[in-house]
């Protein structure tokens, strides 16, 4: 194998590895020149590894048949709107502007059998389950009063969480800390004469303190993902900030369902101003579409 060839005139001697490794300078020191290149929008990094402790299929399979359970009882109830329904084809016509800006985030999103529907409840609450099952209750839209660009942020935050994962997520921190503290449980009773079950509690309180503690941070980044997928479907992100504005007024008496684990509002408020220059651009320019 040859490592190295001399140029005919002046005999220099060349050498492939150097060239490779000028090559590599070059490309970052291209990519720190012009950060333009780099992905427009928020950084929120890649999905949590835990999340591929548990297979995908299982999670939206249960997701589906969680869904449509629920939708039988709100129907037996008469609590579904049916398709009819002012405020839920308000809701419709949104997500149909928002979903295809979903797609980027997660490639299994692509074969979601995407739904909308709207339960009639006093609950100030929404959510969007894994593969694509999105729910409003009325009180949220009748209390709050939101705007179409205060639903787009609310509806991109719960479709956000179905895109990372956080539901996979959650799922796969608890069977892993059950699954550390069983066989540390195993070898305390087989070496230490410790009971087993003693450490098997421990493993249930350790699993709920994992999805208190990141729960938070998967609000958090859901809130900036949400608002970034808002912004591309032609909704205005600084709506977030007015919506948070109503969560807190909404929020004197007692914490709505909705917020019952969330970051502070106004540390909320903080996050989404922080993050608007990252995002205002491609609201104006879905704007001008």
């Amino acid at each position: 194998m040859k490592y190295a060839s001399k140029h005919k005139h002046t005999g220099a001697v060349t050498t492939p590895i150097f060239r490779r490794s000028s090559l590599a300078i070059w490309v970052a020191l291209l990519a720190t020149t012009f950060p333009a290149m780099a992905r427009e929008g928020v950084d929120v990094g890649d999905n949590s590894a835990f999340a591929k402790l548990v297979p995908a299929e299982q999670v939206e399979r249960s997701a589906s048949q969680q869904y449509l359970q629920m939708l039988s009882e709100a129907n037996g109830k008469r609590a579904l709107a049916p398709k009819d329904n002012a405020q839920l084809q308000r809701l419709r016509a949104i997500s149909q502007k928002i979903i295809p800006f979903a797609l980027d985030w997660n490639p299994r999103a692509r074969n979601w059998q995407w739904e909308v529907n709207l339960i009639g409840s006093d609950q100030i609450n929404a959510f969007c389950m894994p593969g694509g099952k999105i729910v409003f209750y009325t009180g949220i839209l009748d209390k709050l009063q939101l705007t179409d660009h205060e639903v787009a942020m609310v509806m991109g935050h719960e479709i956000a969480h179905a895109l990372r994962e956080h539901a996979r997520e959650r799922m796969g921190k608890s069977a892993a800390t059950h699954g550390i503290a069983r066989l540390a449980g195993a070898l305390a009773s087989s070496y230490f004469g410790i009971d087993a079950r003693v450490t098997d509690g421990i493993a249930s309180g350790g699993a709920n303190l994992l999805t208190l503690e990141f729960s938070r941070s998967d609000e958090s980044e859901a809130d900036l993902v949400g608002m970034e997928l808002a912004a591309r479907a032609g909704y205005d992100p600084r709506a977030g900030v007015t919506l948070w504005q109503k969560m807190g007024a909404a929020n004197k008496n007692a914490p709505p369902q909705w917020l019952s684990t969330h970051p502070a509002g106004t540390r909320r408020i903080a996050d989404i101003e922080a993050n608007l220059p990252r995002v205002m651009p491609l609201f104006e320019r879905a704007r001008a579409r």
